[in-house]
């Protein structure tokens, strides 16, 4: 997928049956996104036209059908959107954002500890 190439929300959303359904035809999507979304079967074709176009898919092609597999991983496209939301919102700065979080949220002693051991592993790196 093209690094300046973003998946927008709505590409997500395919992107995540894409991801655990590999090979899987339009219909197929179209199904899986039944009572989901209200979407029409033509605006979920375009989105996988859109997400060809952007390297995230690609298809084979089974007589007059198209199945769909993912071209990039979900854990790349995590990777990369979590960047990119860093950049944008806190402009790179990762403790900022974390402090921001953090303040926020309510956790659970396990989840500081698990933060803990998280940013242990990070020191020892």
């Amino acid at each position: 997928m093209n690094k300046t190439s973003r998946i927008s929300e709505a590409e997500w959303q395919i992107m995540k049956i894409i991801w655990s359904h590999s090979n899987i035809t339009a219909a197929q999507v179209i199904e899986a996104l039944d009572g989901q979304c209200d979407w029409k079967p033509k605006t979920i074709r375009t989105l996988l036209s859109r997400l060809l176009n952007k390297e995230a898919i690609s298809f084979n092609k089974q007589g007059r059908t198209y199945a769909y597999y993912p071209l990039v991983s979900e854990e790349d496209c995590l990777k990369s959107e979590s960047q990119s939301f860093l950049k944008r919102v806190y402009g790179g700065a990762i403790n900022v954002m974390f402090a921001s979080f953090l303040e926020e949220q309510d956790l659970t002693k396990d989840d500081i500890e698990e933060l803990k051991r998280i940013l242990e592993k990070k020191r020892g790196n």
